[in-house]
C-alpha cells in the first residue's frame, strides 16, 4: 500500500528526528508537525512543515488536510504532572484522532510505550516473551497516558473503522545507553522498517505491537509485529562490550528506572 502524503506529529522530537530522513521516498511527501521550530527542508527532501500544537483542533484539522496516513509521535515523552500528561498525551491524542477521522485518514500509527506495561515483570511469561497485547500495567502517569492512547486507538477503530496500530516502543536511540537498553533497543533503521510495515499492512484493523529490534536479550515478543511484515535487521548485542558496568540496570520490571520516578515529577530521558 502506498501513501503519497504522510503526517508525522512530534516530528522535532527524538524519534521524529531519527525517522525524518529514513522515511523519505521520492514519491512521498512528509508533512512534519511540531510546536518547536523544525529544520528547513533540504534540497533532496519533499517535506511540508507545520508549526503548531497537536492539542489545537484548528491546527490539527489543517495539518490533516489531504493526508493519506498519520504517524502520531507527538506528546510528552517522560513523566510529568498529571494535568500536563492528560492535556497533551490523552486529550491531545483525541484531538489528533478526531482530526484524522474528519479528514478521512484511514491509517493511523500511534506511538505507545513500554511504560504502558512498566510493572510487568521481566520473564513473567516464561518460557515465552511478553506479548504485545499484554494488558496494561503502567509505571507512571506517562505510562497511564500511553495505555489510554491504546484504548483511544481501539475505540476509533471499532467506532469509525480506522486502521490503528499502536507501537509499544522500547528505546529508540542511535545506540543503547545501559544494560536494560540491550533488551529494549529499537535501532533507528529498524524503527523505519517497523513504521513502513505498519503503513504497508493490508487491513490491520486495530493492533498493539512491540517496537524493538530483534535483540539477543529480548524480553518482549515480536510475533505480532512480524505478522504485519516487520523484519528487524539489528541487534543491540553489538554494543554490549561498550556498556559501562556502572550504568547497568537490572531489568526486573519492563519499566526499569521509571519505577523509581516520583509520580508527577518531570524526569530526564
Amino acid at each position: 500500500m502506498s501513501y503519497h502524503r504522510i503526517l508525522i506529529t512530534g516530528a522535532g522530537g527524538g524519534i521524529g528526528t531519527l525517522m525524518r530522513p529514513r522515511l523519505r521516498r521520492p514519491d512521498r511527501v512528509l508533512r512534519l508537525l511540531d510546536l518547536a521550530e523544525l529544520p528547513a527542508a533540504a534540497p533532496e527532501e519533499r517535506v511540508e512543515i507545520v508549526h503548531g500544537s497537536l492539542t489545537d483542533p484548528d491546527t490539527m484539522a489543517a495539518a490533516c488536510r489531504d493526508v493519506d496516513a498519520l504517524i502520531h509521535l507527538g506528546g510528552i515523552s517522560r513523566e510529568d504532572s498529571w494535568e500536563r500528561v492528560l492535556a497533551v498525551n490523552v486529550d491531545g491524542t483525541k484531538t489528533v484522532l478526531d482530526a484524522a477521522r474528519e479528514a478521512g485518514i484511514s491509517r493511523v500509527v500511534l506511538a505507545s510505550s513500554n511504560h504502558a506495561v512498566g510493572y510487568r515483570v521481566v520473564g513473567e511469561a516464561a518460557p515465552n516473551l511478553i506479548a504485545a497485547e499484554a494488558p496494561p500495567r503502567p509505571d507512571t502517569y506517562y505510562g497511564v497516558s500511553k495505555a489510554a492512547i491504546e484504548a483511544l486507538g481501539s475505540l476509533y477503530h471499532s467506532r469509525f473503522g480506522m486502521d490503528v496500530i499502536c507501537i509499544r516502543i522500547g528505546s529508540c536511540f542511535e545506540r543503547p545507553h545501559d544494560e536494560r537498553g540491550l533488551s529494549t533497543w529499537l535501532s533507528p533503521d529498524d524503527g523505519a522498517r517497523l513504521f513502513e510495515a505498519c503503513l504497508a499492512a493490508e487491513n490491520p484493523g486495530f493492533q498493539v505491537i512491540w517496537g524493538v529490534s530483534k535483540n539477543a536479550r529480548a524480553i518482549v515478543s515480536l510475533e505480532e509485529a512480524e505478522a504485519l511484515g516487520y523484519r528487524s535487521a539489528d541487534d543491540a548485542e553489538q554494543f554490549a562490550a561498550d556498556i559501562p558496568t556502572g550504568l547497568a540496570v537490572e531489568p526486573t520490571y519492563v519499566g526499569g528506572p521509571f519505577l523509581e520516578t516520583p509520580l508527577g515529577k518531570p524526569n530526564p530521558l
